[in-house]
């Protein structure tokens, strides 16, 4: 079944890069329009945001995890293309310090789960990640990491026309 992840990422020559990569050509149409309206819908609250990361290898994820990064050693959303990190751009440099509660609300007005409360707020979450959004929810993972399941134009993560 031929998708954006078969049909770029796969052939993209940063496909085994062990460093990182803020393409967002490497982000799924879907993914890519919902991050640029994040970022915009974040500049109207006066915060500047800039894409820090949105693919990532097979590589750069086993050394992400174990230098304690990420808790998945294999795989990942962002090597499908669904993606992204989003830190606040502090006169050019990257910065992940403050509240990032305005990207959760920001990604579900756009459709993206938040790495924040993974799309099951008030759930108490072992791992919380508040500058990462993705087109993926958590019960759709397994099937996208094992190759058998790649989400459609309408699929919501929240489970809204999935």
């Amino acid at each position: 079944m031929p998708n954006f992840y078969s049909d770029v990422i796969v052939h993209d020559k940063r496909f085994h890069s062990k460093k990182r990569v803020s393409d967002p050509k490497l982000l799924e149409e879907a993914t890519r329009l919902a991050v640029e309206a994040i970022i915009a819908g974040a500049l109207t609250l006066g915060i500047k945001l800039m894409i820090f990361e949105t693919y990532r290898s097979q590589e750069r994820q086993r050394a992400l995890f174990s230098r304690g990064t990420t808790q998945l050693k294999e795989v990942g959303v962002h090597h499908y293309g669904l993606a992204c990190d989003l830190v606040k751009d502090v006169k050019g440099n990257p910065s992940w310090a403050g509240d990032y509660s305005f990207l959760g609300k920001l990604a579900e007005s756009h459709g993206l789960i938040w790495g924040g409360d993974w799309g099951l707020p008030g759930v108490r979450h072992s791992f919380v990640d508040n500058v990462h959004v993705q087109r993926c929810s958590l019960a759709d993972q397994e099937r996208l990491f094992a190759g058998t399941w790649y989400p459609g134009d309408g699929y919501d993560p929240r489970g809204i026309g999935t």
